[in-house]
């Protein structure tokens, strides 16, 4: 029924639309429902690739006990910009985080780094992040140190002499360069030890082709890195509203 609460046998079939790649608008048109209820559902609960229908379920009656209790005000549930949904965006935010985690960042890295992809000037200050993520400064500090040190974010100072944290465009490109460098360093690891086991061996052989499988994944990285890297500062020719579908593949979250 249209408004109320989404019923496990709906989230069942949710998943199995998710499944068989259908975009939101026709799971949310098979169902009866705003497609606007389907996108929350499955971008708070895992997103279209790790969608469970019990796992949402059980966590949608977890929300509904938390919310019969008080509980400070939610700082991301603030009106948002561009007529955007408070909730969807929160759900999103926790989706990309968790990508983001399952990539190797640690948790608390993880949460600020989603916090300034999805902000508009991609900047924020320590206090905004403190007050959005509800964690301590030392906290924020400490990731803040560690995404610095990783050149995922920069630091400069506003006109009062606070400082920023600022995501570039440019940092995935250098991001995967600099996951380029890490495996040409495989690679040449590798390619030394065909010396040390002595060339012809099955040890000596297996490094051999490690190597050469890596030189080539680098490289291709690297040329590739390289030709698509003025995408990161061209405005998409997609209209906006793009939310309807899972994916361009059905495969991700974003």
């Amino acid at each position: 029924m249209p408004g109320g609460r989404l019923t496990q046998q709906e989230r069942q079939q949710i998943a199995l639309g998710l499944a068989d790649g259908h975009a939101y608008a026709e799971i949310a048109r098979r169902l009866d429902r705003p497609t606007s209820t389907i996108t929350r559902e499955v971008m708070r609960n895992g997103g279209p690739t790790g969608y469970r229908a019990d796992l949402a379920h059980r966590a949608t009656e977890r929300r509904a006990q938390r919310r019969r209790q008080p509980a400070p005000r939610d700082p991301s549930a603030a009106p948002q910009a561009h007529g955007r949904d408070a909730e969807a965006v929160r759900a999103y935010e926790e989706t990309l985080t968790t990508v983001f985690m399952q990539s190797g960042t640690p948790k608390m890295m993880a949460r600020v780094m989603a916090c300034l992809c999805i902000s508009d000037s991609g900047s924020m200050g320590a206090s905004e992040l403190v007050q959005r993520l509800q964690v301590s400064p030392a906290s924020v500090s400490k990731a803040v140190a560690f995404l610095d040190s990783q050149g995922m974010v920069r630091r400069e100072r506003d006109e009062r002499r606070r400082e920023r944290y600022v995501i570039d465009d440019d940092v995935w490109y250098q991001s995967m360069m600099a996951s380029v460098r890490s495996t040409a360093q495989v690679a040449e690891t590798a390619r030394q030890g065909v010396g040390v086991l002595v060339p012809g061996t099955p040890a000596a052989t297996r490094l051999e082709n490690v190597a050469r499988f890596l030189d080539f994944v680098s490289e291709s990285l690297a040329r590739a890195a390289e030709q698509a890297r003025e995408v990161l500062y061209t405005k998409p020719e997609t209209a906006p509203d793009s939310t309807n579908a899972p994916s361009a593949a059905g495969a991700d979250g974003a």
